[in-house]
């Protein structure tokens, strides 16, 4: 008979270490334990399916909690270690928060090859571009680790291709996912869709997704998670041709200033490349404009010179309207650009 009553969900506390989230993680994934929440919920129960409850990053201003069961979690483990040759007794390293997907999924993948986590001389792990950029400018411990491991997988935000290239040519086996916690995390590797996950472009090259790594529900909202034939509409856009995904970019990425379609990640991508700030862009409303382009950098720049250089790649209307420089670039927990939060920073200085 199947268990249809309402299971406990606990908070996992902070205090606990690794091996004792592992722990409890196992025990819900085998369903003698309560569902764990990665971090805090306004629910302490769940549907008896339930194993994982994921926050969202929120970076769109709506943050939902992703209610994720066994099933799904342990067949986005087994596709993962499909693709990369993964057999039991290999370890993997946790170089992520658990308060994202991709942390918790180097937890499940580690209770599936029976191993614990390893901080040294690990076969497998997950970070994010961040990371592998530090890694290669630091070349300290961890770059070696990450040389001397069979994969490491590279997601959570877009990787520069100079980045990309560099990493391989410093001998690490870098394989780049896309994924989202609606999916159980990475389900395309290297453009190749994981085994049972299969993909439709939709209007405006929108993604679509479905398969058995999606989740079952947002806890608390009454609206479907997926449509009637079970596709996950993801918020990015790309294309399928000949086997391999492409991701375009996120459309909420994209703004229309005046009437122009801009890419703030093509802007922080072009900048990035050719000057050693850090540069990050958002939007604000405008009343003239619809949406206001704005840029801001971790150290001191030209504005004249950078305007100047956005109009002749992009055109007048990529030319930003308002300037921050020398501050903190806000970031989410596992390094995506917060635009958000920085839209909030130019909206104190707005005219």
């Amino acid at each position: 008979m199947v268990n249809t009553s309402p299971r406990e969900l606990l908070e996992v506390p902070s205090t606990w270490s690794i091996p004792r989230i592992q722990e409890a993680l196992h025990s819900a994934l085998q369903g003698a334990g309560p569902a764990l929440a990665f971090a805090p919920s306004r629910f302490t129960s769940v549907h008896a399916e339930v194993a994982v409850v994921i926050p969202t990053s929120g970076s769109t201003g709506n943050p939902k909690e992703v209610a994720l069961t066994a099933t799904a979690i342990r067949a986005s483990a087994a596709a993962s270690h499909q693709f990369l040759g993964a057999v039991p007794g290999q370890c993997w390293s946790l170089l992520l928060p658990t308060s994202h997907i991709a942390g918790v999924n180097v937890l499940v993948r580690a209770i599936e090859l029976g191993t614990q986590i390893a901080e040294k001389n690990f076969d497998y792990t997950s970070i994010v571009p961040t990371q592998l950029f530090r890694a290669l400018n630091e070349e300290g411990d961890l770059l070696h680790s990450l040389q001397n491991a069979q994969a490491v997988l590279v997601g959570g935000a877009a990787i520069d291709p100079e980045l990309l290239r560099r990493a391989k040519e410093s001998g690490i086996g870098v394989v780049t996912t896309y994924g989202m916690s609606e999916m159980s995390g990475g389900c395309i590797y290297n453009g190749q869709l994981l085994d049972g996950v299969e993909v439709e472009i939709r209007a405006e090259d929108r993604i679509a997704l479905r398969g058995p790594t999606q989740a079952r529900e947002y806890l608390g909202s009454n609206a479907p998670l997926a449509d009637s034939d079970g596709w996950f509409m993801t918020n990015d856009a790309g294309y399928f041709e000949n086997g391999t995904v492409t991701i375009l970019g996120r459309i909420d990425d994209l703004i229309i200033s005046g009437g122009e379609k801009i890419s703030l990640s093509a802007i922080d991508s072009f900048l990035n490349k050719a000057h050693q700030n850090t540069f990050m862009s958002c939007a604000i409303p405008h009343q003239e404009w619809g949406q206001q382009l704005c840029l801001a950098a971790s150290g001191a720049f030209d504005r004249d010179e950078i305007s100047q250089s956005l109009r002749e790649n992009f055109g007048n209307h990529a030319v930003p309207k308002l300037f921050l420089q020398n501050i903190q670039l806000p970031l989410t927990a596992i390094g995506k650009p917060d635009r958000l939060a920085l839209s909030k920073k130019f909206e104190m200085i707005r005219p």
